[in-house]
């Protein structure tokens, strides 16, 4: 069971970590380990599991479990965990929640059922549900680029009238706006972070944005940026954000994406495989060359534990 209340807040910088796997396509735990040593070391102020970024969608419930155990158990009790939920109805995403509350989350990240389109007000009662019967913090996922459902500033706002229904993760293009349109219709009462790999971080701060939750080979380089940003430091944040921006932008290409995160991670000492599992892509000769140059000019230091 979380060690956290159920409404503890999630907010800063949230990164999702990769799954790593060895050459064989197995769930590597030493790598996995060191993976949260690192965040760790960088000063995270929480850890998203199962996200996008994470290669959720290939995970079995087993490794699911095992995740969950080792990360928890690397992080200690007062890092907020977070566990993206991706179930296609209400009682899939219901087992998936209560198998991330057993398992030690304090946090849901919640996609909406995606393959049968939800209409409004079954959202509402999705999401109801979910917060409800968890028992946890249950953050709204608005991808609709990855789940075909759109969630205007309205329902959002409804949404968030629901017991345990605490903040949203908003990945609409354009990212900023929305933000700042969901903050004034909540009057600030309800937590709002940004994704896309941190693409429009610094905008989504400007506009109310409390936290973003980005893939995971960089967080030491954008730890520094976002408390420069936090100190009132903006024009240093947005020069050290424009330096690391090639990266992020390369880490956002559909299906290449997980390869991107895991060949950095990798260079950096982190984990042991770029392994990604169908139907996510490595990368192809190109793509490592284009990656070759980003590097060649976005030099991130080796990390060991």
């Amino acid at each position: 069971m979380s060690t956290l209340a159920p409404r503890a807040r999630v907010r800063g910088l949230i990164p999702i970590l990769a799954t790593p796997f060895d050459d064989a396509g197995a769930l590597d735990v030493p790598s996995l380990r060191r993976l949260v040593e690192f965040q760790l070391a960088a000063g995270v102020d929480g850890l998203a599991v199962f996200g996008m970024a994470s290669e959720g969608f290939a995970l079995t419930a087993a490794e699911r479990a095992t995740i969950l155990t080792e990360t928890r158990a690397i992080a200690g009790p007062d890092v907020p965990l977070v566990a993206g939920i991706n179930g296609t109805s209400t009682a899939t995403a219901v087992e998936l929640a209560l198998a991330a509350r057993d398992g030690g989350a304090d946090a849901l990240m919640v996609l909406p059922p995606y393959l049968a389109k939800p209409a409004g007000n079954q959202l509402v009662d999705f999401y109801g549900t979910l917060a409800e019967t968890s028992g946890l913090h249950v953050m709204v996922q608005d991808a609709p680029a990855t789940t075909g459902v759109t969630m205007p500033v309205p329902l959002i706002v409804q949404l968030s009238k629901l017991p345990g229904v605490e903040s949203v993760k908003v990945e609409t293009q354009p990212t900023a706006p929305k933000v700042g349109e969901v903050v004034t219709a909540t009057d600030g009462d309800f937590d709002v972070l940004g994704g896309q790999n941190a693409f429009f971080v610094l905008e989504e701060y400007a506009r109310g944005a409390v936290g973003t939750m980005p893939a995971c080979e960089f967080t030491d380089v954008l730890a520094p940026i976002l408390a420069d940003w936090r100190a009132g430091r903006q024009e240093a944040a947005h020069a050290g954000f424009n330096h690391l921006l090639p990266l992020v932008r390369f880490g956002l290409q559909p299906r290449l994406a997980w390869a991107v995160h895991k060949e950095v991670l990798v260079r950096r000492g982190i984990i042991d495989s770029a392994f990604v599992r169908d139907p996510a892509l490595p990368l192809d000769a190109g793509s490592r060359a284009a990656l070759d140059a980003i590097l060649a000019h976005t030099p991130l230091p080796a990390w060991r534990s």
